[in-house]
């Protein structure tokens, strides 16, 4: 008797088989509800998780459209689910549908690939708002990342706007992704300064400033042996936030210490040298057949214009 019930509840009912509209049966109707209710729930859901987890990340403009994107899909996904049960035939208008949308998709090639390249930039996230960052030969800030392009105020202060497909497709360097950041310096002394004095003055100079890191510490070695001077190269890390305050101002105040402990910076010289003075020849005398000297010749004879027309004579 159990399973005969069991059966007749699997198998089929007279209240959910009875009909209610049409070919509509009341459990056609039952199932079309479960499909929409779900598809509601899970489109609330998944549209607060997007809002989660783009918070903090993307603006909140474009977060929200995001996350209404992913409502709106899921919505479809449950009516065309739905539509089987109320004998509703949706393939005329899809492939009507997928018509316009072939149309659309070859005239707005460029946009949609910039949307698609803007949700993955999103997703994957190698810069953010406010990030120092280079890509395609413009340096700046980033100001915002929306769906289609990507702007970039700038060091003078000029708005660039980047499409986000040549974003996700080019080389980005992000300056500030990193916690901390590097500069160096090329500190030329004169070679008759000490070099282990100088390492030491740079040295303290960069244990007393604030923002130079001690991990990853500093570095400060003799590198070349160049033409003009002792070539030192000074290596130091900072926080990735003031790297360019710290470079400018470090660089100053090295020079002034350096200078205080007598040690100069050199600039470049070129020595003229023309050679030793070339030493007088010996004394040649006269031969013996009364002719002049090669001195004479030459006009270097120490004998007097006097002389000479005496023997000429």
């Amino acid at each position: 008797m159990a399973d005969n019930t069991t059966t007749e509840i699997l198998v089929g009912n007279d209240l959910l088989d009875t009909i209610f509209f049409g070919e509509i049966t009341y459990g056609n109707v039952l199932a079309a509800i479960v499909i929409l209710v779900a598809t509601y729930v899970i489109a609330r859901v998944l549209s607060v998780v997007v809002m989660r987890f783009l918070a903090g990340k993307v603006e909140i403009n474009n977060s929200t459209f995001l996350a209404k994107l992913v409502r709106w899909g899921v919505y479809f996904v449950g009516i065309v689910a739905a539509s089987p049960f109320l004998h509703i035939d949706f393939s005329g208008l899809m492939v009507a549908g997928g018509i316009v949308a072939i149309a659309i998709g070859f005239a707005s090639q460029n946009t949609l690939s910039n949307f698609v390249a803007g949700v993955l930039l999103m997703f994957e996230r190698p810069v953010g708002v406010g990030d120092n960052i280079s890509v395609n030969g413009t340096d700046g800030y980033v100001e915002d990342i929306g769906l289609l392009s990507t702007t970039v105020r700038t060091y003078a202060g000029i708005y660039v706007r980047i499409p986000n497909a040549s974003m996700f497709s080019s080389d980005i360097t992000n300056y500030v992704a990193h916690i901390a950041r590097r500069f160096d310096y090329d500190i030329g002394i004169r070679y008759s300064d000490d070099a282990d004095k100088a390492i030491k003055v740079i040295k303290d100079v960069i244990e007393k400033h604030p923002y130079a890191l001690k991990n990853p510490g500093p570095s400060v070695y003799v590198d070349e042996l160049g033409n003009n001077s002792i070539n030192l190269k000074v290596r130091i890390w900072s926080p990735s936030g003031f790297w360019w305050d710290v470079r400018t101002d470090m660089l100053w105040k090295l020079f002034q210490a350096l200078r205080k402990a007598g040690i100069d910076i050199p600039f470049p010289q070129l020595t003229l040298w023309y050679g030793e003075e070339a030493p007088k020849p010996p004394k040649v005398t006269k031969g013996a057949g009364g002719g002049f000297s090669p001195q004479e010749v030459l006009g270097k004879s120490e004998a007097s214009p006097e002389n000479a027309l005496k023997v000429i004579k």
